[in-house]
């Protein structure tokens, strides 16, 4: 007659005998993801899939086995500890403090806007990434009207990889301004049924890039794409860079 163990061991084998990762999992997975990010991501998601398939169900070791004679108890399992599930209080994200008029901020000055613009009183500071934006009350809550986006240092080799994918599907133009380049392209069309955000990109130097942008809704105070085009190349030509 087998012992108590080896009956445990026996029953426990039965139940996991039917569990499998499926050899082609790995690859269905990697087949419907798109880019690196997703397949890099699918992955991890398929190896911890093929390990928990892979792994016994112990179905005693949430508590403890005590055998005396013929018989066994299990012991109950502790219970958890209490889950704290009131939500964290949100932070404000680090800012550029107060601009005054907005016209300098970071390591550019901004000689140009669209009349009865003013800034909003919101920004944002990541060292190498920072923005702030222009809306007609100074409202930081409030919706924008342009926002500008200063690219420094290391930064800037995200501007050129999404330059060259807008070039690579053929949407947007190169642009000159003055004496520097840029880029024209209308951002995340279709996206949450909008028409998209007009942008143009600006090199200022080698460390240092620029991103103008203007909100779908106010975009449509002006007479078409002609006239929003031009207010975002007056914006870019009177940016100076204090670098």
């Amino acid at each position: 007659m087998p012992t108590l163990d080896e009956e445990i061991r026996r029953l426990m084998a039965d139940e996991t005998a039917s569990l499998h990762a499926a050899p082609d999992l790995l690859e269905r997975v990697m087949r419907s993801s798109r880019n690196k990010r997703r397949r890099a991501w699918a992955a991890a998601v398929a190896a911890a899939v093929a390990v928990v398939a892979a792994t016994p169900v112990a179905y005693l070791t949430a508590g403890s086995v005590a055998t005396t004679g013929d018989q066994a108890t299990v012991s109950a399992a502790p219970e958890p500890p209490p889950i704290d599930d009131t939500p964290p209080v949100p932070s404000d994200p680090p800012n550029l403090g107060d601009l005054g008029d907005g016209k300098e901020f970071g390591h550019v000055k901004v000689g140009y806007l669209p009349e009865r613009l003013r800034w909003s009183h919101w920004s944002v500071d990541f060292g190498d990434r920072y923005s702030t934006s222009y809306d007609y009350k100074g409202d930081k809550r409030g919706f924008y009207c342009v926002q500008i986006f200063m690219y420094e240092e290391a930064a800037v080799q995200e501007i050129g990889d999404r330059i060259q994918g807008y070039r690579d599907e053929g949407d947007g133009e190169e642009v000159t301004i003055g004496d520097r380049t840029g880029y024209l392209v209308v951002q995340g069309v279709g996206e949450d049924g909008m028409k998209g955000t007009p942008t143009i990109f600006l090199k200022m130097g080698d460390s240092q890039w620029a991103e103008i942008m203007f909100s779908p809704t106010y975009a449509k105070e002006f007479s078409g794409a002609g006239a929003v085009n031009a207010e975002l190349k007056k914006i870019a030509e009177g940016l100076t860079s204090t670098l």
